[in-house]
């Protein structure tokens, strides 16, 4: 007779006493009963899932990982939930944790899977790999000998990443050099950028482009800020589009800078009373007497929409573009005794006026369910009818997302310009060019008629196929982009920036609102007349 397996019965008796003990803590610190709450019985539904544990691992026809099942009971749990409640293993918490603090250990360059090859977009200024000489085009065949042809993106930065100071090769093939090269780099940290775009536009408007809120964004601000004003700006736009959002105490400190101390910037309202803060600005800056405008749009998300709506809220900044995405919910970070961890929804965010910013349909579409179209058209409505009020008692909706002042559309790409961002045309045309043209484009580089047919040559060669008519109608887009390109390998990436503004028509609008009203009190007149007329 064969002595049973109590691995099982163990293992099983393992996580009981593992959920229940966390239930009692949970219990003693947040005084809460689950029958109280309505809940059915819990030590009952923890038997079941250890009866159904223990019959799987004796009987399944073929042997079972216990990380892999106790793993999948836990991401299946969290998917009961909302799609901001996850669980990390310890490299995706490290990952995770690395992105909100804004820095790294390694190279500094901007890369992309182009076909097969990983390939270097941009090196960044300043970086160890901006010394050595890297430059955009490059493809990165090996790192530390291993081929990472044809590996993901993600694969190839884990292996690009690594302690500040440790030296890591990389093996290059570059356009117009006959051999590979070797570039021996040592690995230093790396600060991301949240302000990677700050100048003084041709109008005098000073732009600032915030792409995250990270642990660095308030101080990137205030220098931008700092350095603008300096050189005498008549008023600022404020790019939020497609941010997705960061840390909730740089989005109090970058409001702060525009409304002053001691104000209500955001309250948290969850289930435990832990989950009930407010958060009010805590500094004193100068006061700002320009116009400002915050572009959005249905990307800009969470901390971004903090910052937004809060500018809105207090009437310091006019809001144009579209409806932001609407994700309100507030998460914590809970490392695990293992190195894992669980990040967990705990509120929702309530900005000054009293809307709340999450859209309940959005955790829907996150999820991969179906909505309709009916559906998306009644939560926008149901949106539209919350009426609030700023500090000056301006008309202000909520319900999901900030719902601009002024709606900006953005222009739609034609169907060649799509298929040529797709195959990366532009980018593959641009450093075949400069291999051949080095040192010969000026900062105020225009495409010629013989460069853009040298193109259209190209872009048949990648089995791009169109017709006249598609030219004639893509002609200025296409231009714009290969200038951008083009410009952008010689001079950096802030001055390929400037020429694609060229093409933003929602920037352009907003622009041009500078040119039309000299005050903020001025353009909020504006949008409430242009608001009024749509109500008609």
């Amino acid at each position: 007779m064969t002595r049973p397996n109590t691995r099982p019965y163990i293992l099983g008796l393992i996580i009981i006493i593992w959920l229940v003990g966390g239930v009692f803590v949970f219990k003693s610190t947040n005084a809460y009963a689950a029958n109280e709450a309505g809940n059915t019985d819990l030590y009952s539904n923890l038997q079941l899932f250890n009866e159904v544990l223990i019959k799987l691992k004796q009987n399944y026809v073929s042997d079972t990982n216990d990380e892999e099942l106790i793993k999948s009971a836990i991401e299946g749990m969290l998917s009961s939930t909302d799609p901001h409640t996850t669980y990390f293993t310890r490299d995706e918490f490290s990952d995770f944790t690395t992105s909100t603090k804004g820095e790294f250990g390694g190279l500094g360059i901007q890369i992309d899977k182009k076909g097969d090859y990983i390939t270097v977009v941009s090196p960044i200024e300043g970086t160890p790999a901006y010394r050595m000489g890297l430059t955009a085009g490059d493809r990165i065949v090996k790192v530390d000998g291993v081929n990472i042809v044809a590996s993901s993106t993600d694969d190839a930065i884990k292996k690009m990443r690594g302690p500040v100071g440790t030296k890591v090769t990389l093996t290059i093939s570059r356009p117009g050099a006959p051999d590979l090269m070797d570039f021996e780099i040592i690995r230093e940290m790396i600060k991301i950028k949240s302000v990677p775009y700050a100048f003084k536009l041709d109008n005098g408007v000073g732009y600032i482009r915030i792409s995250q809120f990270s642990e660095n964004t308030d101080k990137e601000l205030k220098t931008a800020l700092d350095t603008l004003e300096t050189q005498k700006i008549r008023g600022l736009i404020i790019d939020l589009r497609f941010n997705p959002g960061g840390l909730l105490d740089q989005a109090i400190d970058t409001v702060n800078e525009f409304i002053g101390p001691n104000k209500l910037v955001v309250e948290t309202k969850g289930r435990i009373q832990q989950s009930n803060r407010q958060y009010f600005t805590r500094f004193n800056r100068k006061t700002r007497d320009y116009p400002i405008v915050v572009l959005v749009n249905e990307a800009s998300a969470s901390a971004s929409e903090i910052f937004a709506g809060s500018l809105q809220d207090w009437d310091t900044g006019l809001i144009v573009g579209k409806t932001t995405f609407g994700k309100g919910s507030v998460q914590q970070l809970f490392p695990l005794s293992n190195g894992n961890g669980i990040k967990i929804t705990t509120s929702h965010y309530y900005i000054k006026s009293g809307r709340c910013i999450h859209k309940e349909i959005n955790d829907k579409i996150l999820r991969g369910k179906e909505v309709t179209e009916a559906e998306k058209e009644a939560s926008d409505k149901k949106a539209h009818d919350q009426v609030y009020y700023t500090v000056n008692g301006r008309k202000v909706f909520g319900g999901g997302g900030i719902t601009p002042d002024i709606e900006f559309a953005p222009d739609f790409l034609t169907n060649l310009g799509v298929e040529l961002r797709r195959k990366n045309t532009f980018f593959n045309f641009a450093v075949d060019y400069m291999v051949k043209n080095k040192n010969n484009v000026q900062p105020d580089f225009k495409i010629n008629n013989e460069t853009f047919e040298q193109f259209l040559d190209y872009a048949k060669k990648q089995d791009i196929k169109f017709t006249q008519a598609e030219i004639d109608s893509t002609a200025l887009y296409i231009r714009t982009a290969l200038t951008s390109e083009i410009v952008g390998k010689e001079y950096g990436e802030q001055a390929a920036y400037k020429i694609t503004l060229n093409l933003d028509a929602q920037f352009q609008k907003a622009s041009e609102l500078f040119d039309k009203f000299k005050t903020l009190d001025q353009m909020f007149a504006y949008a409430e007349s242009l608001n009024k007329e749509g109500d008609e």
